[in-house]
């Protein structure tokens, strides 16, 4: 019996591990296809912070990874000895699915384990020193940040486009200004421009020279031919470009979730003693936001268990061997798990209705599922 349990175990250990990895590194891509590449190809990022920021990313992205990791590798391990016969000779050897599952929830607690301790202290602690490393990098070189023949996204409500960038010369300069739709509402063009950057009000001045302006329908600015159409030609023509979403302001605050658990404790026994100078309703509003938070990073954690349980009699009866099959049930569990989340979060301003408490809705949904299923696994 040990012999099968640590086979099951170590299994059940190697492919989820595996399966956090490909996760993470397919956030981790993400998170830099869509935050740093701009700035690597500016030049603004030397090597080392560069890998120092990767490396901080993966420990804020492992606390959605790692669920799913273990949920994948459950799935894959049972849905292969399912396949090959191993659990029907298993259980002709007289071992109950309970059996064979003890050491996968044994890993499963280790897993929340981890998941807990990431959640509420490296993922904090990394989330915040990514966001005040990489605002530092900007703010250190942030004329570099117009990056040539690439389009800047991150600007609010604008897109940057510049043709040539040389000693801070700009050549075809393009602009343009979004609504709220993300739609061009007013477009410019300068032949050439200048750049320099406003220390006190964190921005980029871009001057631009020979420019033409269009203008477009304010209500349909897809429509060419609206009534807001209109065209300008200026000799001079200047653009603040604000880097306060890009390096942050100085006076960084913190997201609550961002807190350690020690931080949130503090900030929730703050909330909880009168202050006058913020309202009984204001306050009651804030602590609730801090105590769903708390509860959401813990039942994030305990996820890995909800999951374990109803990976287990899925593993068992799917009997799928193919790796893109099981992958697909995987993902499709986790989704119908962090869209419950998602659901419970629109309730957030609203504390009458307790969403620190609603946030375990998902988990013992899940729970209920899984050991429905575990039992019908167990006596089939």
């Amino acid at each position: 019996m040990k012999l099968l349990h640590r086979h099951i175990f170590a299994s059940v250990a190697l492919t989820s591990l595996a399966a956090v990895g490909v996760l993470t590194f397919i956030m981790v891509l993400g998170n830099f296809l869509r935050d740093l590449l701009a700035s690597v190809l500016a030049g603004q990022l030397a090597p080392e912070i560069f890998v120092h920021l990767l490396g901080l990313t993966v420990q804020f992205v492992i606390c959605y990874t790692l669920p799913m990791g273990i949920l994948t590798g459950v799935l894959l391990v049972l849905g292969r000895m399912s396949a090959d016969r191993e659990i029907t000779a298993i259980r002709s050897a007289g071992v109950s699915i309970a059996g064979i599952s003890a050491p996968i929830f044994f890993f499963a607690l280790l897993g929340t384990g981890v998941s807990l301790a990431v959640n509420f202290y490296y993922m904090p602690r990394a989330k915040v020193a990514y966001e005040q490393e990489f605002a530092d990098a900007v703010r250190a070189n942030p004329l570099n940040f117009i990056t040539p023949k690439t389009f800047i996204r991150n600007f609010p409500d604008k897109v940057i486009f510049v043709g040539e960038n040389k000693d801070l010369k700009l050549k075809d300069v393009w602009v343009w200004e979004l609504d709220k739709q993300s739609r061009a509402k007013v477009v410019y063009h300068a032949e050439r421009a200048d750049l320099g950057f406003d220390e006190k009000t964190n921005s980029l001045q871009l001057i631009g020279y020979n420019v033409t302006v269009e203008s477009r329908d304010n209500k349909d600015p897809e429509n060419f031919g609206g009534e807001g159409k209109g065209f300008g030609h200026f000799g001079v023509f200047s653009q603040t470009l604000s880097l306060d979403k890009i390096s942050g302001v100085p006076t960084h605050k913190i997201k609550t979730q961002w807190l350690t658990l020690s931080q949130l404790l503090a900030e929730r026994q703050r909330l909880m003693k009168p202050d006058p100078n913020v309202s009984l309703v204001e306050r009651d509003r804030q602590r609730i936001r801090v105590q769903t938070v708390i509860q959401e990073k813990t039942a994030t954690a305990f996820s890995v268990l909800s999951f374990a349980l109803i990976a287990i009699p899925l593993g068992i009866k799917v009997s799928r061997k193919e790796t893109s099959a099981n992958l697909g049930i995987a993902l499709a569990l986790a989704m119908a798990y962090y869209f419950s989340t998602v659901v419970v979060g629109w309730f957030d301003n609203k504390p009458d209705f307790r969403p620190d408490l609603l946030m375990w809705i998902p988990n013992i949904s899940f729970q209920m599922l899984g050991a429905w299923l575990f039992y019908k696994a167990d006596r089939g």
